[in-house]
């Protein structure tokens, strides 16, 4: 029988590089998580806030509109699942379709900013029961993970999300200040 040679001393550092390599990551993402949220934006007044969010999955876009006009445009991350239909359970991945509202605001998000939406509604609550699982909850519209938004240029590229909308930490401070806690969305296919 062979005894395991202890590793020298290079073997060693190896393994501490190694070790931190990974931990380090783990650490930053973790503290970021629990405190490494901002100040959120002043609202804008009553004059420069919307009165509709329309999200459009298949072009992968969030509209803010004001009387029926579009005031401002941004390119979106959704669901890992998202093209796969609207929500319909918990843990699919899948961002919901229909009309809902921004139900409350969370400024110490672990994702830069995040707005509320009112997923599940009844409907969406019934359906559920009827198949006898959970819909699910904490649908957002938020920015970027805390203090990895300058991996934005890369995330946003792809769908991220558990189901919720991304956006730039950027295009979440602009949101953030026009959109009120009531304002209705709309999430089309």
């Amino acid at each position: 029988m062979h005894r395991l040679k202890r590793p020298g001393r290079v073997g060693r550092y190896l393994l501490i590089f190694f070790t931190l390599l990974v931990l380090c990551p783990l650490a930053y993402s973790w503290l970021m998580a629990h405190f490494g949220y901002g100040a959120p934006p002043a609202q804008r007044t009553a004059a420069e806030q919307v009165d509709q969010v329309l999200i459009r999955k298949a072009s992968r876009t969030l509209s803010l509109l004001k009387d029926n006009r579009v005031v401002a445009s941004y390119p979106i991350a959704l669901g890992g699942a998202a093209d796969g239909g609207a929500k319909t359970r918990e843990g699919d991945r899948k961002t919901p379709e229909g009309d809902y509202t921004i139900d409350w605001r969370n400024s110490r998000s672990k994702y830069f900013l995040s707005l509320h939406i009112s997923y599940p509604d009844a409907d969406d609550i019934a359906q559920a029961k009827a198949g006898g699982y959970s819909p699910g909850s904490h649908i957002m519209i938020h920015g970027q993970p805390n203090g990895w938004g300058w991996l934005a240029p890369l995330l946003q590229r792809m769908d991220w999300t558990d189901g919720c909308i991304a956006v730039t930490n950027a295009e979440m401070q602009d949101v953030w200040s026009r959109v009120p806690a009531g304002t209705p969305v709309r999430i089309e296919p």
